[in-house]
């Protein structure tokens, strides 16, 4: 696995870059088109950080994230795409890695949902149709 670092991307002192890094650009910017990374980054194997913004110091950045916008000095960031999950001074709660959501199910479950609510208006408007032509 490479490393890809896009051609105007900047990066600080005694920054750690993994395999399968991709620093690069979203196709949408002119002139600076990728990253500026900040001084002792870490970013983890697989990540992306796509977009001409700034990577603030002392960050670290999960393995597989997909970083889309700027990070402030000392955070950490996981996930796509990437949030913020710890900040400098800020207290943190344990992340439960075992346990953690699968979104295509709770998006699945909210379209679920929203079906049965729908189908519900329908058979209303259905029966409002058929009370107004039988009052015809």
């Amino acid at each position: 696995m490479s490393v890809v670092i896009g051609e105007t991307t900047e990066i600080g002192d005694d920054v750690s870059i993994y395999q399968g890094v991709t620093l690069g650009g979203t196709g949408k910017d002119t002139g600076k088109r990728h990253p500026t990374i900040g001084d002792r980054v870490i970013v983890s194997s697989g990540a992306k950080v796509l977009g001409p913004f700034k990577v603030g110091n002392d960050v670290k950045i999960g393995a597989g994230s997909v970083v889309l916008k700027e990070v402030p000095d000392g955070c950490t960031v996981v996930g796509v795409p990437g949030i913020i999950v710890k900040r400098p001074g800020q207290h943190t709660e344990e992340m439960n890695q075992v346990d953690l959501p699968d979104p295509t199910t709770v998006e699945m479950e909210c379209l679920r949902r929203r079906i049965v609510m729908l189908e519900q208006k329908v058979k209303e408007l259905e029966n409002e149709s058929i009370q107004h032509s039988d009052e015809k």
